[in-house]
């Protein structure tokens, strides 16, 4: 067949494979323009879960009459005029394909009016053939009708799902974008009938929008999230640990305002959830982040779902940075609040001491428990100088003894411990309700974290190998290997390139020396080709940290006394990431008055 070329209909439904994937696409597109108009209202409105028809009208700034026609040919748009407006894109639409290639599958129709207008003017389009323009009574704005999706493609058509799918992955895409711009209004309507309204007018990035869209489970779990560096900003809602997901069906992120999936970015909100989140969970997060235009490139995607960041490595490095000191910052008993900027907060907890890692191992014979502050505690709480001791009275009576005569407003967030139950749990009073800890989880967090700021004050120590060990790769690790030699020195690994592919291993990290280090160093190169940077080695050390912890915390069946109950209590207060155990458990559980009122059903 010779070369020749194609007609235009045929292109546009080629450009409309890449841009028009099922209804949810077509609503993307529209709404995006809508937004990119101005628009402060915009109403949807759908048939068959878009299928049959997807009607979208905004109060935007309308279209001239003579551009109309320009708005559904190829390649047209009022958004970008030159290469340096290409990479320097700050609206949602910029390639000037969606209508074309929207109008190409559909019956379509565009009508629009600007505010001066007498009147407005409508442009049919039948499966991509353009239509006459004629005058139409309109409100000032842009109305578009996309009827029966896919008419004159059937293979497509068939592929579509069933109408509450199609209806679904809408709504989860207008969801995403209400998080986003809390200022617009956003009506939808289905089959006739109101569904859905996000009301206008908010604050961006606002706490109302959030609960609106993500329910007040999330919200009341949420952790505010601001920082700002190195040309960066992020800021957002991160949920807390004990706020986990089956799936990722609550991560949203946004770059520059636009709702995009980045790998990069997820595996870093992932790592830096890492230390607190149960294994197999995901953590539920709404991040946006903010650099210059000229930094990241949003045209590598038809339908611009994804991104592209000049430097992913300071993007990674800023993300994970900026989400694990967040994260270090909550303390058991605290309830969620702004997470201030990683540079300005300076993190509380027990004073390291010792000469290294092996100072710092617990016993079941020493916990290493302060409990001369908790005796105080104790006593401005109880009104007496000693705390009750189970061992000299007998248990109703020491309980007895431990109910505060006064009001409890003034203890500490995890309250002061009554009593242990069953030799695992502590049962705390605190202001307006009852604490419970799980003792062995809560002490094997606080011995973890001692053990990694003691290893972070000591350093990376590299172990030399006696006998150099040769490691064959692949030639593009080995080229990784060879562009990041400065980056694996810092994770303890000397290895130099000797041939196309094969490595010479000379030093491991010391900590890790015992290990499967060969493994090590191929999965450190794989993140580094991927990401850009790498946490194997933290992790793998962190791991070996929390075996060391676990077995060094105190077992379930060791009696405490009240002191050092209260004792552990306050260093759960003061250590980072207290809420969880090393393996992403809850470590405390608060359950109030109300709460316990209800249980025995008093005042009903």
């Amino acid at each position: 067949m010779s070369i020749q070329p194609l007609p235009d209909v045929l292109i546009n439904q080629i450009a409309a494979g890449e841009v028009v994937e099922r209804p949810a696409s077509v609503v993307k597109e529209l709404v995006e323009n809508a937004l990119d108009a101005g628009a402060t209202r915009v109403d949807i409105d759908l048939e068959e879960g878009g299928a049959r028809l997807i009607r979208v009208r905004d109060d935007g700034g309308g279209i001239a009459p003579d551009e109309l026609p320009l708005a559904v040919s190829r390649h047209a748009t009022s958004k970008i005029a030159s290469l340096d407006d290409l990479e320097m894109v700050s609206t949602l639409g910029f390639r000037g394909e969606a209508l074309p290639s929207i109008a190409s599958v559909s019956r379509f129709l565009i009508a629009s009016r600007r505010p001066g207008d007498a009147h407005g003017m409508a442009l049919p389009v039948e499966g991509g053939r353009v239509g006459e323009l004629a005058p139409r009574q309109h409100p000032p704005g842009t109305t578009v009708e996309v009827r029966e999706l896919f008419f004159n493609v059937p293979a497509r058509r068939r592929f579509l799902r069933a109408e509450r799918t199609e209806q679904g992955h809408i709504e989860e895409w207008l969801r995403s974008l209400a998080l986003a711009r809390p200022d617009v209004e956003l009506r939808v309507s289905v089959n006739g009938k109101p569904a859905r309204r996000y009301r206008g007018g908010g604050e961006l990035f606002s706490d109302e929008r959030l609960h609106e869209t993500l329910g007040a489970e999330f919200a009341r779990h949420a952790l505010r999230v601001e920082h700002a560096g190195a040309g960066l900003r992020l800021h957002g809602w991160i949920a807390l640990p004990a706020y986990s997901r089956a799936s990722a069906d609550q991560q949203y992120l946004y770059v520059n305002g636009r709702s995009v999936r980045d790998r990069s970015v997820a595996h870093a909100v992932k790592q830096a959830y890492s230390d607190v989140m149960y294994h197999g969970r995901q953590p539920a997060w709404v991040l946006f982040l903010e650099l210059d235009p000229a930094r990241v490139d949003v045209n590598v995607h038809p339908a611009k779902h994804e991104v592209r960041f000049r430097d992913t490595r300071l993007v990674y490095d800023f993300v994970y940075r900026t989400l694990q000191q967040a994260l270090a910052g909550t303390r058991a008993g605290q309830q969620p609040a702004a997470a201030e900027s990683a540079d300005a907060r300076a993190f509380g907890g027990a004073a390291v001491s010792g000469r290294g890692v092996g100072a710092l191992q617990a016993s079941q014979a020493g916990l290493a428990l302060r409990t001369d502050e908790a005796r105080a505690g104790h006593a401005a709480l109880y009104g007496t100088g000693q705390p009750p001791q189970p061992a000299a009275t007998p248990a109703s009576a020491s309980v007895a003894a431990a109910l505060p005569a006064a009001d409890d407003t003034a203890a500490p967030p995890l309250g002061y411990a009554l009593a242990q139950l069953h030799g695992i749990y502590i049962l705390s009073q605190c202001a307006g309700g009852l604490i419970v800890v799980d003792m062995h989880a809560a002490h094997e967090r606080i011995a973890y974290e001692k053990l990694k700021r003691a290893h972070d004050h000591e350093g990376l120590r590299v172990q030399p190998l006696l006998v150099p060990q040769a490691v064959a790769v692949s030639e593009r690790e080995a080229d990784v290997a060879e562009r990041e030699a400065g980056t694996l020195a810092e994770l303890g690994f000397e290895v130099s390139r000797t041939g196309p592919g094969s490595l010479l291993l000379r030093g491991v990290p010391a900590l890790l020396a015992e290990g499967d280090t060969e493994a090590l160093l191929r999965d450190v190169l794989a993140d580094l080709r991927e990401n850009g940077v790498s946490r194997r080695v933290a992790s793998a050390r962190d791991e070996l940290l929390s075996t060391m912890a676990c077995h060094g915390s105190v077992r379930a069946n060791r009696r405490l006394t009240l002191p050092e109950m209260n004792a552990l209590l306050r260093q759960m207060e003061e250590t980072e990431r207290s809420g969880q155990c090393n393996h992403g458990r809850p470590t405390w559980a608060r359950f109030s008055l109300a709460e316990i009122d209800r249980w025995f059903m008093r005042g009903r």
